[in-house]
């Protein structure tokens, strides 16, 4: 199917400096008066011929031209639909040639579009895994009618009723929040019991944890982190130091008040804002005794799960959430998450040993996008930063927070390539950058004295200094969320691609150009 060829993208052509506008030509004074009534008909031939005949005649060319039309556009169908046959079935048979254990791994800052490939893939695993992080990750999917599913903890392999989705002993639970998402979803008509199981080894995430993160970032001021104040960090922290309570605690309620305590009054003493009573604390355990009671069909040992699943041959496929440059220790510390979403993420959140590991594939925007705090070198400002934000719906799932954005961070991408030895990239939102006359690729970070940085720095004050040097490529017009082939796309287009592709040295076998579950081009591994 060839690029349909149209206007940049009314979101973006703002952004396109010195555009032309080119008035309609006038209608030339000139133009005919309208035509009086048609006379009667009179044939001059010899002979006469009545005009009930002529018209006859006329009605019977005209459905010979209808037919001819319908016939035309009978075999157009066929052969789109023929086309469309040959991208699923070559589309498919690369799906297939993924490994049984397959990771989905976020490259960037998060919000990549992980979801939509979990999505995909996830109907061709057994097993769909969650293996670190919390209700902080925001996942955004579409069934196959076109509904919008926003998840949160819950895994994306959900909507796939044969998918059995596993939340590992990495993740943390706020049970309300984790509650809330299955009545959401049940009430979509999407089945949930019995297709869930949660860690036994999972730490349990209570609101004084998100209550302590407000207050933790009401402490910094100036210098906030930029949370999403749900609690995600202050819960690691209690996991870290050794004081928080497991899935598993919540099958000892003899035990639970005892444990609870110690976590409140260990909060209370570290700020004089957080005050309880015994009524409080007496509120909270009962809650958690109904809580208990709802949760326990889901509780499994899911390390014992997943190790069987991995031994008997059964396909997992594993979803980070967040991504690599929010990884506590790779990312832009302290503007990171509490957990690791890199890929040794996946053998500690679940049990999944590294000679167990296939595929790895990172998700990476065609841009970058950040939401918080915290440095971004090829952040772009004003009206071009603005109407790529417009046109990419940049706005946080999980916050609704407006997301930064600039162009692709190459020196960024490389180094989480880097990190996680990625198999392949899934390059997302294409076709966002059509309308752009021209686009730049971050290629490289220099110093204040001049030197090129061999890498990714750890020094933030140092990262905040850098001069990015860019390379500019050609954009393209066309509109391109049609396209299912990589050869259908513009040249320009394909060259941006392979020019990524160049710079890292990994492949992009996966394109999407649109949010629909069909609107992504599989390349061939071959």
């Amino acid at each position: 199917m060839a690029a349909a060829v149209s206007a940049p993208s009314p979101a973006l052509r703002g952004a396109v400096s010195a555009a032309r506008h080119v008035a309609a030509p006038k209608a030339s004074s000139s133009a005919a008066s309208p035509a009086p009534p048609a006379p009667r008909v009179t044939l001059r031939s010899s002979f006469t011929q009545s005009p009930t005949a002529v018209t006859g005649r006329s009605r019977s060319s005209s459905c010979r031209q209808i037919a001819a039309s319908r016939r035309r556009s009978a075999v157009s169908a066929s052969v789109a639909a023929s086309a469309q046959d040959a991208h699923l079935a070559a589309a498919e048979a690369e799906w297939a040639k993924l490994s049984k254990v397959c990771a989905v791994l976020g490259t960037q800052w998060g919000d990549e579009g992980k979801g939509k490939l979990v999505d995909i893939l996830a109907q061709r695993y057994d097993v769909v895994a969650r293996c670190q992080g919390g209700a902080n990750a925001g996942h955004t999917i579409y069934d196959s009618t076109g509904r919008r599913f926003a998840l949160h903890l819950v895994p994306s392999g959900i909507l796939h009723p044969n998918a059995t989705c596993v939340v590992g002993n990495g993740p943390v639970i706020h049970l309300p929040g984790f509650f809330k998402e299955l009545d959401g979803l049940e009430a979509s008509g999407v089945r949930v019991a019995g297709r869930i199981l949660v860690s036994d080894r999972a730490h349990l995430l209570f609101d004084l944890h998100q209550t302590v993160d407000g207050l933790r970032e009401a402490e910094l001021a100036g210098d906030k982190i930029g949370t999403t104040k749900r609690g995600i960090g202050p819960c690691y922290a209690s996991k870290a130091i050794r004081n928080g309570l497991r899935v598993c605690d919540l099958r000892r309620m003899d035990t639970f008040r005892a444990k609870l305590d110690t976590l409140y009054r260990d909060a209370a003493m570290r700020f004089p804002a957080f005050t309880y009573s015994e009524a409080d604390l007496d509120a909270e355990v009962a809650r958690y005794q109904e809580f208990a009671a709802r949760l326990e069909p889901y509780i499994t040992d899911t390390v014992h799960y997943v190790g069987e699943a991995v031994r008997g041959g059964r396909r997992v496929l594993v979803e980070g959430g967040q991504a690599t440059m929010l990884d506590v220790d790779f990312g832009t510390y302290p503007f990171v998450t509490s957990s690791n979403p890199s890929v040794g993420g996946i053998c500690t959140g679940l049990g999944i040993p590294p000679r167990a590991l296939g595929d790895i594939i990172g998700v990476a925007k065609a841009y970058t996008t950040r939401v918080g705090e915290g440095p971004y070198p090829t952040e772009l400002f004003g009206e071009l930063g603005e109407q790529l934000r417009k046109a990419g719906h940049e706005f946080g799932t999980t916050t609704g927070r407006p997301r930064r954005c600039g162009w692709l961070d190459v020196v960024a991408l490389r180094y989480a390539c880097h990190i996680n030895g990625f198999s392949a990239l899934n390059l997302t939102k294409l076709d966002v950058l059509s309308g752009l006359p021209e686009l730049k690729l971050g290629v490289a970070y220099r110093a204040p004295d001049g030197s090129v940085l061999p890498a990714f720095p750890a020094d933030l004050e140092l990262l905040g200094q850098v001069e990015v040097e860019y390379e500019t490529v050609p954009g393209w017009q066309e509109d391109i969320t049609g396209v299912r082939s990589f050869e259908e796309l513009p040249a320009n287009a394909q060259a941006y691609v392979r020019r990524i592709e160049q710079l890292l040295d990994v492949p992009v076998r996966f394109i999407g150009v649109g949010p629909g579950r069909d609107a992504m081009i599989v390349r061939s591994s071959e």
